[in-house]
């Protein structure tokens, strides 16, 4: 029998525990809550202790709730202060996530999101600020409705200039029914014709003469990594750098690659360094005193977090002294636990507490095959005889299964 829930909601900075369900109950369960919360207009955040677990209730949610739309936020997958970078699909997975959470359940189609998952070490790392990501990633298509009004609010957020006429990057300029948006990073400014509050076309245009050139079905620019590598943000880069991190910069082949436009690989832990002010993953979803995000935590955090700052400062303690690849401290990248909890108790949550109940599938006993004994099989024998549960046995071969 599943817990029950104080459906339809769970107010803001209030907290509900239940204990775990027995095997993919607790998919269930959160399905349901999920969907409560999305009837709400309300996303869906779910934090696992065990990394296994986000992957598995992301499958199993989509089984018992196909209307729900769940992403991942997926984990660099490398240790702290490694010297290489994580895989680009992660990345790209990661921001993707980032701008659905944006849109949130209002967004149409894959746009949009219901539930987002991620181990809970993974909202510890320090992100960039929601700004850069409204900077650097714009998505239209043809037939999509498009709020005119939050598309300018989020070009001023990022720092795009309103002009009379679009000539440069980072400027954006509205005429009744037209919206001309030269993106940051992109080759060609883009002209989206609006019909009321729908997309009717979009058209690639010249800068000089204005005059529209061909046609796309779509534009979805993301940036390419997690942190802004034009020349304003190296130059901040190498002056917080300085500020920051003693001895010399010159003796750090970081320092100079960044000089020289180079992303050395594991420059995501300098991430602070592009950025005035780092966010943190909460940030990203929203004002909780505004609706934000229900947030679900499943499974031991307090250990799960605990367990990696140990981690964590034993390999900044050992990797700390040297001078050509200098590191920030563990608090610069990473939020402390107790920050974790501050901010993750400002919103509605759910604790899905302990783990799964060992009592419910009984592990079998040993009854490994006794090779060159008289009597190979012995222990299914008596394994069978003393069981007074029904017994399936499964071979891999019909030869297996008549031995």
């Amino acid at each position: 029998m599943l817990p029950a829930l104080p459906l339809p909601s769970i107010a803001q900075g209030k907290r509900y525990t239940v204990p775990r369900p027995t095997g993919s109950a607790d998919a269930l369960l959160l399905a349901q809550f999920a969907q409560a919360r999305k009837a709400q207009g309300q996303l869906t955040t779910l934090m696992t202790a065990d990394p296994a677990d986000a992957v598995r209730l992301m499958d199993e949610i989509a089984f018992f709730a196909p209307g729900l739309r769940c992403a991942i936020f997926p984990d660099w997958e490398t240790l702290p202060y490694d010297t290489f970078s994580p895989h680009q699909d992660l990345i790209s997975e990661r921001l993707a996530t980032l701008w659905r959470m944006q849109q949130g359940v209002k967004g149409e189609g894959e746009t949009g999101v219901d539930v987002v998952l991620l181990p809970a070490t993974t909202a510890l790392t320090r992100l960039a600020p929601p700004s850069f990501l409204a900077a650097y990633t714009f998505h239209f298509k043809q037939k999509q409705k498009l709020d005119e009004a939050a598309l300018k609010s989020q070009l001023t957020l990022a720092g795009y200039n309103h002009v009379s006429q679009v000539v440069s990057p980072g400027e954006y300029a509205v005429r009744g029914g037209l919206i001309d948006l030269f993106p940051m990073g992109s080759p060609v400014p883009y002209r989206v014709d609006l019909f009321g509050d729908e997309v009717d076309s979009i058209r690639t245009f010249d800068p000089d003469t204005q005059r529209s050139l061909y046609p796309v079905p779509e534009v979805r620019l993301l940036p390419g990594r997690e942190f802004p590598m034009d020349e304003a943000a190296r130059g901040a880069f190498r002056n917080r750098w300085r500020e920051r991190i003693e001895g010399d910069p010159t003796k750090s082949r970081i320092y100079k690659d960044i000089g020289s436009g180079v992303a050395t690989a594991g420059i995501e832990y300098y991430l602070p360094l592009f950025f005035d002010e780092t966010a943190t993953f909460f940030q990203h979803l929203g004002d909780p005193g505004k609706g934000g995000a229900a947030v679900v935590l499943h499974g031991d955090i307090d250990e799960a977090l605990r367990r990696f700052w140990t981690e964590t400062r034993e390999r900044h303690r050992f990797l700390q002294h040297d001078p050509e690849r200098p590191i920030l401290p563990p608090d610069a990248l990473f939020l402390k636990p107790e920050d974790f909890f501050t901010l993750a108790n400002a919103h509605a949550q759910l604790v899905v507490r302990g783990s799964e109940p060992v009592d419910w599938a009984r592990p079998l006993p040993a009854l490994s095959v006794e090779r060159g004994g008289q009597d190979p099989l012995r222990k299914l024998e008596q394994h069978i005889a003393q069981t007074p549960a029904r017994v399936l046995v499964v071979a891999e071969s019909p030869g297996r299964r008549e031995s």
